[in-house]
Parts: C-alpha cells; sequence; structure tokens
C-alpha cells in the first residue's frame, strides 16, 4: 500500500499529540506511586470506562475476530461473547467491593483477605505469574497483530515489521513512563474514539465495494448454500451439529467458561487490568458505572464494524489459498484494497491508536505488580515514593523488550487466546467466593491455581487434548474446571481458616453480603449486613439480557431484518430502564460511605 506525504504526516501527528499529552500530566502522575499506577484514585467514569474498552480493542482484535467469522461464522464470536456473563458479575457484584477494598493491585488482595506466610507467597507469586509470563503472552499477541499489519501494508519482513512495532512501543512505553496511568486514561479516550471511527467507515467502504449490502448478503447466502456446508454464516447462534462448535462446546462457553476460567478483561470476580480501572475510579459509584459502561460498549458497541469487513473478506477471498491459511490476515487485506488514498495515513493511526492503548495499559499493569508487589514489598521497602516511581519506569522498559522475544514464537492470535482461558480453567470459582464465603483461605487460591495449570498442561501434552479443536477444547476445559474445583475445595476444607481477627478486618474494610460470613457477622454486629444479593442478581441478569439485546438488534438492522432488530432494541431499552431504576434507588448505597 503506498503512502503519501499526507499520510506520513498525519501518523507523525497522531504520534505527537500522544507525547504532548503525556508530557501535560508527567508532574501529576509522577507525584507517588498511586499516582502513577491508579491515578490517585480520582478519575471520573467515563474516563475509566472508557480506557478500560480502548484496551481490550487491540491492534489484534479485529483480525482475531475475521479469523474467527471466516472459519466459524458469526457465531464462532460466542468465544468471547459468553464472557458478558462474568463482565456483569463485576459490574453489580465485584466493583464496589473492590473499591472498598483500597489495595493498589489484585494481587495486594491476598494480604488484606488472608493472613500469615500462605498470604505473603500468594500476593509475591500472583504478582510475578501475571507480572511475567501471563503479561507477556498478552504483549506478545497484541505485537503479533501490528506486525501482521505491517508485513501487509508496508511489504516488509517479519523481523523488519517487529523493529517498527518496536519502536512504536517504545513511544508507547515513553508515555507510560512519563505519564504513568494518567497519561494512558487520556490518550485511550483520544485513540478509542479515533479507532472506532475509522473501523466504522472501513466497514462502510468495504460493503459498498463489494456492490452494497443486498449483494454481500446474497453472496454470503449462496456460500451457505454450497453442498456440505454446516449451519449458516450469518446466524448469531451456532448449529449444534457443526464441526467447529458441537453442542459440547457450545454448552462449555455459556454454562461453564465464563465463571471457571480467568482470562485477562473478563475475570471472574474482577482483576487484572479492569480491577485497576476501579481502584482509579473517584468512589464506589464511578466503579460500577465504569464498568458498567465498559461492558455495553465493549460487547454492544464495537463488534458489528469488525464483523462485517470479516464478512467482505469471506465473500472477497473464498477460495483464496492465501486467505486459507490465515483468514486473521483478511481483514488487512480489504484495508488495502478498498480504502481511499486519502484515509490511509489515518487508517494506520487507528492501528497504532489500538496497539497503543492496550500495550500501554499491559506496560502499566505489568510494572504495578513487580513493583508494588515484589519489589516494594519483599526487596525495598524504606524509599521513597520518587524511587519507587523512577524503578516503575525503568521496568516498564524491560517489559517491552522481554515481549518482542515472545512475539516471535507466536502464529496464531486466536490460539493465543484459546491457550490462556485453558491454563486458567477451574480457579474462577475460587476467585468469586473468596469475597463471600468466609472460609475461603489462602491455600484455596493457591492449591486452585498450581492445579489449573499442572491439569491444563498435562491434558494437552500427555493426553494430546487440542485448545484449537473445538470438541477437544470443551472436554479440556471440563476436565480441568473438574480437577481444579475439587482439588481447591478439597484443600479449603483440610486446612484451617483464616484467624477470626483477619477476617474481621476484611470483613469491616469490604462488606460484603453477609449470607455466607455468619460467624463473622456475629461476631461484627457493628458492620450493617449487606442483603443486596437478589438486588444484584436482577441487575446482573437485566444487565446481561440488556446488552445482548443491543448486540442482536444492532446487527438484525445491519444485516436487513430492521423489524426484528428493532424489537432487540425495544427489549434492550426495558431491561436498562429495570436496571436506572433499582441502582436510582439505591443511590446512597451506591455511593457508598
Amino acid at each position: 500500500m503506498q503512502l503519501t506525504i499526507i499520510d506520513w504526516l498525519v501518523i507523525a501527528s497522531y504520534f505527537a499529540l500522544n507525547l504532548g499529552v503525556a508530557l501535560y500530566l508527567r508532574k501529576r502522575a509522577t507525584r507517588s506511586v498511586s499516582d502513577f499506577f491508579i491515578s490517585g484514585r480520582n478519575a471520573s467514569w467515563w474516563l475509566a470506562g472508557t480506557s478500560m474498552v480502548a484496551t481490550t480493542f487491540a491492534a489484534d482484535t479485529p483480525l482475531a475476530v475475521t479469523g474467527i467469522v471466516a472459519r466459524n461464522g458469526i457465531a464462532g464470536n460466542w468465544i468471547w461473547w459468553s464472557m458478558l456473563f462474568s463482565g456483569m458479575l463485576t459490574v453489580f457484584f465485584y466493583a464496589r467491593l473492590w473499591r472498598r477494598a483500597g489495595v493498589l493491585t489484585d494481587a495486594e488482595f491476598a494480604e488484606i483477605r488472608y493472613s500469615g506466610k500462605p498470604a505473603t507467597f500468594l500476593r509475591w507469586f500472583r504478582a510475578l505469574y501475571l507480572g511475567l509470563p501471563i503479561n507477556l503472552i498478552i504483549m506478545g499477541w497484541v505485537n503479533l497483530a501490528i506486525v501482521k499489519i505491517l508485513v501487509l501494508v508496508l511489504g516488509v519482513t517479519k523481523i523488519e515489521a517487529l523493529g517498527i512495532a518496536l519502536l512504536i512501543m517504545l513511544i508507547t512505553a515513553s508515555i507510560s513512563t512519563l505519564s504513568g496511568l494518567w497519561g494512558v486514561l487520556w490518550t485511550d479516550l483520544f485513540q478509542f474514539v479515533l479507532k472506532m471511527g475509522m473501523v466504522i467507515f472501513l466497514a462502510v467502504v468495504a460493503v459498498n465495494a463489494t456492490g452494497g449490502m443486498g449483494e454481500l448478503l446474497a453472496r454470503l447466502k449462496a456460500i451457505d448454500a454450497r453442498p456440505g456446508a454446516t449451519g449458516s454464516i450469518l446466524s448469531f447462534t451456532p448449529d449444534l451439529n457443526s464441526v467447529w462448535m458441537p453442542f459440547i462446546t457450545f454448552f462449555v462457553y455459556i454454562a461453564v467458561n465464563w465463571w471457571a476460567s480467568w482470562y485477562p478483561g473478563a475475570e471472574p470476580g474482577g482483576g487484572g487490568y479492569i480491577a485497576q480501572r476501579i481502584f482509579s475510579a473517584k468512589d464506589e459509584k464511578h466503579s460500577l458505572l465504569a464498568t458498567l459502561w465498559f461492558n455495553i460498549a465493549h460487547y454492544a458497541l464495537r463488534p458489528w464494524p469488525w464483523i462485517i469487513v470479516a464478512l467482505v473478506a469471506v465473500v472477497r477471498y473464498q477460495g483464496d489459498p492465501a486467505f486459507a491459511a490465515d483468514p486473521e490476515s483478511g481483514y488487512i487485506r480489504i484495508l488495502i484494497s478498498d480504502l481511499p488514498p486519502a484515509m490511509r495515513g489515518l487508517m494506520l493511526a487507528a492501528f497504532a491508536a489500538a496497539y497503543m492503548s492496550t500495550i500501554g495499559t499491559q506496560l502499566n499493569w505489568g510494572a504495578s505488580y513487580l513493583v508494588n508487589d515484589v519489589y516494594r514489598r519483599f526487596i525495598s521497602r524504606t524509599k521513597s515514593e520518587k524511587h519507587y516511581v523512577t524503578v516503575s519506569q525503568g521496568i516498564t522498559m524491560v517489559l517491552m523488550v522481554l515481549s518482542a522475544f515472545v512475539t516471535l514464537s507466536m502464529d496464531s492470535i486466536a490460539g493465543a487466546w484459546k491457550f490462556l482461558m485453558a491454563i486458567g480453567a477451574g480457579t474462577g470459582l475460587v476467585y468469586i467466593l473468596r469475597w463471600f464465603w468466609w472460609r475461603v483461605n489462602a491455600w484455596s487460591e493457591i492449591s486452585g491455581m498450581i492445579a489449573a495449570f499442572v491439569t491444563s498442561l498435562t491434558l494437552q501434552l500427555v493426553f494430546k487434548l487440542d485448545e484449537s479443536n473445538p470438541q477437544q477444547f470443551a472436554y479440556l476445559l471440563l476436565a480441568t474446571v473438574a480437577i481444579t474445583s475439587a482439588v481447591w475445595l478439597s484443600v479449603t476444607m483440610l486446612t484451617k481458616p483464616e484467624p477470626m481477627d483477619k477476617l474481621l478486618s476484611f470483613y469491616r474494610r469490604v462488606r460484603p453480603s453477609a449470607a455466607l460470613w455468619g460467624p463473622v457477622a456475629k461476631a461484627a454486629p457493628d458492620v450493617v449486613p449487606q442483603k443486596d444479593g437478589m438486588l444484584n442478581l436482577l441487575d446482573w441478569f437485566s444487565g446481561v439480557a440488556m446488552i445482548y439485546a443491543f448486540l442482536f438488534g444492532t446487527g438484525k438492522i445491519i444485516l436487513g431484518e430492521p423489524l426484528l432488530g428493532s424489537c432487540f432494541l425495544v427489549a434492550g431499552a426495558a431491561f436498562a430502564a429495570i436496571i436506572y431504576r433499582d441502582l436510582s434507588r439505591r443511590s446512597s448505597e451506591i455511593i457508598g460511605t
């Protein structure tokens, strides 16, 4: 794809604007570790929530969705649509609890919930595990996406593309080191608007280049009608007899995976960079609204521009061996062939924005574990805030370099998604219950993490269950969840509960629902029992129904069924009204005390 001097000026202006924001926020962000990693707990809901959305809209996301649609149709997106159930749990059950906890990272949670050496070990282990291998895998697949884009767009080799990606990452790391989370939040806001505008524009251009929506749908239906085709590529729900998503796989997605598996951005009980944004919010009300806005934008607003371009790629490159071998590249091929020359620089800036918003978060998030939960907690405890900020900046740069080596060993974005999902299977239930059941202890989490990791790898390496095979992935997940749950529940009942003073301290600080905190709640009559479980459950159900209704309604309208789509949207609005009425009635409780 040929770039003009105007394109390069647009791209240069984009980077200059981001660096300008970082320089402007530098003093505000480097006063303390709290300012650097959680914006001094002073972010508004719309800023924190948009940053969550921008982070999960990486350069890899449109490519991965294109690969999913090409292989499995629109319904293949249930691999991540199903995680909405978990996301809405965080909104109504956990956002306020995380904000009350008052921690700087979710790893720090271990030492306010548990006691003694097991709690200390758990904090150290989780910080290293999430800050290094897990964080580097995530950055690796994000790097892989931008490398694929650069290879196709600029015609360079993978190594050369990785070098360019490292240059972009260096700029991103500079922004992160200069301005911490404040810089990430404000650049995320700008980047989200830019990249959403451009992917919508590309979807419109691609459809028009194919002859309009009517022509696109006619050609897709012709593909569905071919001999041997199973199900429809346009269906929002899978054919449960299909090879790519049989009943067992779909069942696992909607009934097990969302609560049982740890996955970045959709952790059961919250966690990771979602928790980091919750910590950064002004108060409990802002933390809840931030996560609610994130889930609405993540699942209901963003998918369709990606899916439409993916459908165009399926029609355009059907039978092309290169597309069959690497369907994720279809998105970039459409970009190259259909985008007007005047918009190419802006689109590349949008992809840079998608890349930078995720990498900026991952660098800041990973460094927060390594500084707050390893270096400051175990190595050097008495230094000044300025010292810890300087160390944070250095670690940010180290993480940048390490992620490049991880990228060289990867070849599939969706495969990396499934790998993380598989090794995190089974741990979700303990993360959910640790807030609400007093009997969970540090050994519960430790045994759950170890059992999930060992079981998943054993099933994959010894028993040869392949996470890329839909049916085998389902069996892998079910077996890992069953074994891991049995292990951590057994360990919980065979080990002593946490000391009463630690449980009382946590109960008074966080004020979880009293239902499963019986003995502790009785010993703390000064704490007004929280009995909001049924209302939260109603809001959770309404939230899930609202977002699916908006998602399917928008899709039906785009794909030529306006009446059915409008019915979905009306239903979504009704569920939104239920949530609004309940939250308004409980406003004093949500704001917190």
